[in-house]
């Protein structure tokens, strides 16, 4: 099982790990700064720093899966090209630094938030989600056409107004009790340990709230400036809207 610290502190950009294996699906580590694949967020990249120095790239992290294909309590960074070398010379049990590409993570930090203010702008179930470095998309489930720039303008002052982020958690009983409080259509969040991760925008006036594992900032003023770059009608059903840095 690998301790997931990004969970307890996006802004960790780095931390000590113990190799805990090497196989097909990447390398396992005991901690990590890393975020896998998962809920619309690309995973994360970076280096491994070897105890001689040398820089192992990551070009990807995802969660591992067994054989069955299900997800496991491992995560897999996935060497990027050309890193036979420092590969090769990588055991169990090697003591590494994990160290993630900031400025990219960051970025996708920014955007993760600023679709959490999307839902507050459009009260309406999502049924698709991207959240990448360079762009990010929620699929809204509506048939009622959206406004480009009254949305970029409810962005900017959402962004603005400064609204703090609070990650905390619900029990499974919380969340059974308010089903509306998970507005995925697609993804259901994570049980199993009893508690559900959530993020909260806004004090006493709520911005949004609901179950998230995702990464983002502390305060709605850090994401900058976001506007709408493009809204399209996917289907009968779907209205699809796009994010990009201004």
């Amino acid at each position: 099982m690998t301790q997931e610290l990004f969970r307890e502190n996006a802004y960790l950009k780095e931390c000590a790990a113990v190799v805990a294996a090497i196989g097909d699906q990447g390398i396992v580590l005991d901690r990590t700064v890393f975020y896998p694949l998962g809920g619309g967020q690309a995973g994360d990249s970076g280096v491994l720093v070897l105890a001689g120095g040398e820089e192992l790239a990551i070009a990807d992290t995802r969660k591992g899966k067994d054989a069955e294909g299900r997800p496991t309590a491992e995560i897999c960074h996935l060497p990027g090209a050309n890193q036979e070398a420092l590969l090769s010379a990588l055991k169990p049990g090697d003591s590494v630094t994990v160290r993630v590409d900031w400025e990219r993570r960051h970025r996708l930090m920014r955007f993760h938030t600023t679709t959490h203010l999307l839902c507050n702008l459009v009260p309406q179930l999502v049924n698709g989600c991207s959240i990448t470095p360079d762009y990010a998309r929620l699929d809204f489930n509506m048939t009622d056409p959206l406004d480009k720039e009254a949305l970029t303008q409810g962005i900017a002052r959402l962004v603005a107004a400064g609204h703090p982020v609070v990650v905390s958690s619900i029990t499974d009983e919380e969340l059974d009790a308010n089903p509306a409080l998970v507005k995925s259509m697609s993804v259901q969040p994570p049980r199993g340990t009893g508690r559900i991760r959530t993020i909260r925008i806004g004090g006493d006036d709520q911005i949004d709230f609901q179950p998230c594992g995702g990464t983002h900032v502390a305060n709605t003023a850090e994401i900058g400036a976001v506007v709408v770059t493009k809204i399209e009608k996917k289907s009968a059903t779907t209205r699809r809207v796009v994010l990009g840095f201004a």
